[in-house]
């Protein structure tokens, strides 16, 4: 497994396998109410999408795993999963100011969002609610731009679990 190549510590192993089984739970709940998703692309994206902290646990994590998927011939649907999938994105501004590469790394496409929103909801290998994400992130001062970015991910996830495609 490419995370074990890469030098993931096991819990970070661990912890992409249980966004991915959350992820792909995702997907069905979406698919079921019409919409289109690629569950190989959301399975694989959330499989490695910490793969970069083989080489650091912070923001760059992100940059890194971006990186080392690109040299490693991972296609670039996945790269992108993985680049984009802290928080819910991260405007160029915001990149700047973290002092990583300038570029928006807003989640776009529907894989890349579920990922992310999967990510959010998974702390370790614990499934947690939105709720208890947004707790966490304002205990430790988290802009509230970022925090309500988050909340509006989560809202259009669950909006897209219950639509169907023909009312959306």
């Amino acid at each position: 497994m490419l995370l074990e190549e890469s030098g993931c510590a096991p819990n970070v192993i661990e912890h992409c396998k249980e966004v991915a089984s959350l992820a792909i739970e995702i997907a069905v709940n979406i698919k079921a109410a019409g919409h289109e998703v690629n569950f190989e692309l959301i399975e694989t994206g959330a499989i490695l999408h910490d793969i970069g902290r083989c080489r650091t646990h912070g923001i760059t994590h992100a940059i890194e795993g971006f990186k080392l998927a690109k040299s490693r011939g991972v296609e670039s649907e996945v790269s992108e999963i993985i680049k984009k999938h802290i928080g819910a994105g991260i405007s160029k501004e915001e990149a700047r100011q973290l002092g990583i590469p300038e570029d928006d790394y807003f989640p776009l496409s529907l894989e890349e969002k579920i990922v992310s929103h999967a990510d959010n909801l998974v702390k370790g290998t614990k499934r947690i609610t939105i709720d208890e994400r947004i707790a966490l992130m304002r205990k430790k001062e988290v802009a509230e731009q970022v925090i309500l970015r988050i909340k509006s991910l989560a809202d259009e996830i669950e909006e897209l679990s219950y639509n169907t495609a023909d009312s959306a």
